[in-house]
């Protein structure tokens, strides 16, 4: 049973439907075409319904899907057609076949494509070069055969007009090693006429030479592009298509180059088509009894092509060479049998030529040099792609012949599945019971027995000596099959008015025209055609006519007819397929129009019924609708009992099947055979799938719940460890950090530097704010080892220099850190060469006065007032006041600010003196330091820090304002 569609699909296998009657089966077929599934199974047949439009259902992913898998595993489809057979030939060394089979237009075609596509892609694991070179080889030759024996009709764009029967070789691994190819049936006719009004060509290979061949190549073959300038080929050149033969075109002859054709065995092809083209515009008239070529330059054109001499072409054109006794004469064709002649040539060429290319192929793929002793056995996979039934307008000998074919092979399809059945119920130990239906045999007989059938009387009618008409051949036909239930004319049945008096003939429900059987049966061909031929100088022309070696007076047997022929190669045909285990696609053409949305339900219907697929639903229904074997049945349904589920513990799988079955109350409606369970009703199948889907459904929400815990206990794992090996890796980075630190700062006391140059190590990141700490402490540590030994002086002046770099760092450029401060300048005679003297006698007095402790900074400055007037004064500061004193008068104190009056100081970021002390009055001093010795220091920075420092001493807070000038407030 097939496998993952739900039933708005409809049923993906029709032996699963309710009732079996043809109105099910059609609505069956519809409702699976609407949906997009165009594949459906009988039993082991796939039932292909034509789509009309690329699907994406070929790809890589699908080959995976279907590659080793059973039938009923996947949803139905030509990949798992193709791995049964492949199954069945590789594991149980079986030869097999693949039938295609189904109207023109239904698909078989690309069927048969897909299906070697399939057997490439899963064969050469190890991509062994000589098995990709055949592989390779195989597909190619569908490319060169397309093109010669496919052409444009009316229901296909790529209709095959010959069958094809391809046997593939394996080697014991199941790796393709070559392969031989059978063709039946040429419609060579095509290559002289196309009906007018039908959307019919010619063979795709001439309209691909005019398109696609350089225009040196058609020169040299006297060839010109337009299709319409040929007899031939006139009907079909005015047809649009939207096949590209340029590309085809390019596409073959690399084809063909792959496979192993020489260049001058290419060439020569193209030139038996150009004789073609040319042959068909040969024109004869009359001049009396004289037959003559009207236009005699194709003659030297045709011999040019045929690599033989002008005279001997037209000699054969005109004239027919007959021995009687020992004389040998020329007797001259009328102006009807010179085209006759000419339309017969142009056929044989065609079919002699493709049947050298089909030889030609099988000489390069064929097994060589292969023992069965050192290789092991050769197996076979055989695919069989040929025309189905076909029903015109006007059904002639082709038709007649195609027709019989597929008689032939719907005996032996019939004959297969029942022998099949037959022979797994007997393996299985199961009762078999006979099954009527139709057998067709009666209608195969009468075409091919001996004496009465169609063929014999159509052989017959050929052989008589003198002229035998069709007409005659249709009387003949009257008198032997008078009483035969499957044929009837106007003459046997005169009320049916869709006969005609001495032309049609009914067999088997279809109509057939008598016109034209006599000659087509012949098939007649001049010796001189042939010897011509023979005697070209072209070694590959020379060699596709041997029989052309043969002297005029030499006697042969009569040919063998067309018909014998192909009798001959079906009866071959069919005892070739009977010898190996068959496999079917049964193709259908859902519409005429191409459409991918239409079903015609009449052209349906009718395929149904001539392909026999209702017949085959019947002799699978008839005894068991389903069968598996025991261990794959058990794996599917295993879980809707409780003895089977996980596992069980009978005695074996067939045990365990029956207690399953007995739990689910179906055992009525089995059978049990020695490696399978035998199912009889759909009904059974149905019940034990939605049982399963019902238990799928808990068994997955239980897997689910408990992969999730899984999941998460996974996880909590995961991240408990994870935090471990974090902490135990932080601990050991701390510890490493740690011991890193004391070695490199374990001896910095005996340093010169203290440990200065010494290169901290990284930090881990949980350890970056305790490295900042530590690096406090540090310097810390190492400026006390600076200052221990300091004087108290110095140590004022110390902290007088930390605090201005602390506030004026990166605001001035240079603040006088580098030299030493001496704070109270006046005194110094550097400054105040001729006045020092009395500025310490003022300082004294002052001191005395206002009770001073210590001087904090004097400088000589210059005053600027708010009328931007600037003077020469002296500044003094100690711990209680700020003075304004004029140097002119001996230091006289000009004015005296109380230092807890001071509000704040404000000096600028250049490199000029001004300060301004601000006041709780707001009546600032603005003054600017001058004076210095050398004249380019500066003293802003040791006034600044020596009032902070000073104010600091005194608890008193200082902050930074902002600003273009940098401000210090109490």
């Amino acid at each position: 049973m097939a496998e993952h569609e739900s039933l708005e699909f409809g049923k993906a296998d029709f032996v699963l439907l309710d009732n079996v009657s043809l109105e099910e089966f059609m609505a069956n077929l519809k409702l699976r075409f609407e949906k997009g599934r165009i594949y459906t199974y009988i039993g082991e047949v796939v039932v292909s319904v034509n789509p009309y439009r690329a699907m994406n259902i070929y790809g890589r992913d699908t080959i995976e899907q279907y590659k080793g898998r059973e039938l009923y595993e996947r949803p139905p489809h030509l990949f798992a057609i193709a791995d049964a057979a492949y199954k069945a030939m590789k594991r149980r060394n079986k030869d097999t076949c693949i039938v295609i089979s189904g109207e023109s237009g239904a698909g078989k075609t690309e069927a048969s494509k897909y299906i070697m596509q399939y057997i490439a892609a899963i064969t050469n694991p190890s991509q062994r070069a000589e098995v990709e070179r055949v592989k390779n080889m195989l597909l190619k030759s569908n490319c060169v055969l397309e093109a010669f024996g496919n052409a444009k009709t009316n229901r296909n764009d790529n209709s095959s007009r010959f069958g094809k029967y391809m046997d593939i070789n394996f080697d014991f691994k199941g790796d393709p090693i070559g392969g031989h190819i059978n063709n039946y049936l040429l419609e060579k006719s095509r290559v002289i006429f196309q009906q007018e009004g039908e959307l019919q060509r010619c063979f795709k290979c001439i309209f691909q030479l005019m398109k696609g061949a350089p225009d040196a190549q058609l020169r040299s073959l006297h060839i010109q592009r337009d299709p319409t300038a040929y007899t031939y080929i006139k009907v079909g050149g005015q047809i649009k298509s939207s096949i590209n033969d340029s590309a085809d075109f390019k596409a073959v002859t690399d084809a063909m180059k792959v496979i192993g054709f020489t260049t001058e065995e290419i060439q020569t092809v193209y030139k038996i088509l150009a004789t073609i083209l040319h042959l068909g515009n040969l024109k004869f008239g009359s001049d009396g009894d004289v037959t003559l070529i009207e236009n005699s330059k194709l003659v030297s054109i045709l011999g040019d092509l045929l690599s033989t001499k002008d005279e001997n072409v037209e000699k054969a054109l005109l004239y027919r060479t007959v021995a009687t006794g020992r004389d040998v004469i020329d007797k001259q064709h009328t102006h009807q049998e010179a085209s006759y002649g000419r339309d017969a040539l142009a056929k044989a060429i065609y079919e002699r030529l493709f049947c050298w290319i089909v030889g030609r192929i099988n000489d390069i793929i064929e097994v060589k040099n292969y023992d069965v002793r050192v290789h092991g056995k050769n197996t076979v996979i055989g695919v069989l792609d040929i025309y189905g039934f076909e029903i015109f307008q006007n059904n002639s000998f082709e038709q007649f012949c195609i027709n019989y074919c597929n008689e032939k092979l719907q005996q032996l399809f019939i004959q297969l599945v029942l022998k099949q059945e037959q022979e797994e119920y007997q393996r299985e130990g199961i009762p078999w019971k006979h099954i009527d239906y139709f057998n067709n045999q009666i209608i195969v007989d009468l075409v091919e027995q001996q004496h009465k059938g169609i063929f014999a009387v159509l052989d017959e009618a050929c052989m008589n000596v003198g002229k035998v008409t069709d007409e005659m051949f249709l009387q003949a036909l009257n008198g032997k099959l008078v009483k035969h239930a499957h044929y009837t004319s106007r003459k046997l049945s005169p009320t049916d008015k869709n006969l005609e008096f001495d032309r049609d003939f009914l067999h088997s429900a279809v109509f057939y025209s008598v016109v034209g059987f006599i000659d087509k049966n012949k098939d007649t061909l001049f010796q001189d055609f042939k010897r011509l031929l023979y005697n070209s100088s072209n070694p590959v022309l020379k060699a596709m006519w041997p029989e052309g070696k043969l002297r005029i007076t030499e006697v042969t047997k009569r040919p063998l007819t067309a018909a014998t022929l192909f009798k001959n190669s079906m009866i071959s045909l069919v005892e070739n397929l009977a010898s190996k285990e068959p496999y079917y696609v049964r193709c259908i053409k859902p519409n005429e129009v191409k459409s991918p949305l239409l079903f015609e339900h009449e052209r349906c219907k009718h395929q149904v019924e001539y392909l026999g697929l209702l017949e085959n639903v019947r002799v699978r229904r008839a005894g068991f609708a389903n069968r598996q074997i025991y261990p794959r049945f058990l794996q599917r349904y295993k879980m809707i009992s409780e003895f089977t589920w996980p596992n069980h513990d009978l005695p074996s799988d067939k045990e365990a099947v029956k207690r399953l079955l007995q739990s689910c109350g179906f055992e009525h409606d089995v059978a049990y055979g020695k490696t399978k369970v035998f199912i009889r009703t759909p009904r059974t199948i149905f019940s034990l799938e939605e049982q399963r889907a019902e238990m799928v459904k808990r068994i997955v929400l239980f897997l689910q719940k408990v992969w999730r815990g899984t999941l998460a206990r996974m996880h909590y794992r995961r991240m408990r460890a994870a935090l471990i090996i974090i902490r135990a890796y932080r601990r050991y980075k701390v510890k490493s950090y740690i011991r890193d630190v004391n070695r490199r700062f374990k001896n910095v006391r005996g340093m010169k530097d203290h440990g200065k140059h010494v290169k901290w190590p990284t930090p881990p990141k949980v350890l970056r704010k305790f490295e900042e700490a530590l690096r406090n402490i540090y310097n810390r540590w190492w400026a006390w080892t600076l200052i221990k030994d300091l004087s108290p002086e110095q140590l004022v002046q110390i902290r007088a220099k930390v605090a201005t770099l602390e506030c004026l760092k990166g605001q001035r450029a240079d603040l006088g850190l580098q030299r030493a401060w001496e704070g109270n300048y006046l005194v110094s005679k550097k400054d105040s060469p001729g006045t020092a003297s009395s500025f310490t006698l003022i300082s004294s007095d002052l001191q005395r006065k206002d009770k001073f402790m210590r001087v904090l900074f004097s400088c000589n400055v210059r005053k600027i007032n708010r009328f931007n007037k600037a003077e020469d004064r002296a500044l003094l500061i100690t711990d209680r006041h700020l003075y304004k004193m004029d140097p002119v008068k001996q230091y006289k104190p000009m004015k005296s600010i109380p230092l807890y009056n001071v509000t704040g100081v404000s000096i600028s970021p250049g490199k000029d003196q001004l300060v301004v002390f601000h006041t709780k009055d707001n009546r600032d001093l603005i003054v600017c330091l001058q004076g210095m010795v050398p004249a380019g220091d500066s003293r802003i920075g040791e006034l600044v820090g020596t009032l902070l420092s000073h104010f600091k001493s005194e608890a008193i807070a200082f902050r930074s304002s902002p600003g273009g000038w940098s401000q210090y407030r109490s």
